[in-house]
């Protein structure tokens, strides 16, 4: 059983950093891509960032240059810095495994981003 527990989300001004985990637990031999989706109300979920095995990056356009996701394979968990939070970044983060063929999600974290 795969289970993975997200942290780091809260409050903070427009301007400000967070930095998101999530740490995948279970029996897991090896994890391909990690990756972070956000949903904001009254929306869809989309995605965020997603880093791959071999480290490669993929960003949603509204957050490359702002957001840096990266991954410690060692310890399961994927983070993901957020830069110059604006109030349109409000919305539940889920962290995103790929893991022997299947996708497994977290129960999300609430940002937002208010002054």
């Amino acid at each position: 059983q795969v289970q993975l527990v997200e942290s780091g989300g809260g409050l903070v001004q427009p301007g400000g950093s967070l930095r998101l985990s999530c740490a995948a637990s279970g029996s897991i031999f090896r994890i391909s891509d990690m990756g972070w989706y956000r949903q904001a109300p009254g929306k869809q979920r989309e995605l965020a960032a997603t880093i791959s095995s071999s480290g490669r990056t993929n960003y949603a356009g509204s957050v490359n240059g702002r957001f840096a996701i990266s991954r410690d394979s060692g310890k399961n968990t994927v983070y993901l810095q957020m830069n110059s939070l604006q109030p349109e970044d409000t919305a539940v983060y889920y962290c995103n495994i790929v893991y022997a063929g299947k996708d497994y999600w977290g129960k999300g974290t609430l940002v937002t981003v208010s002054s």
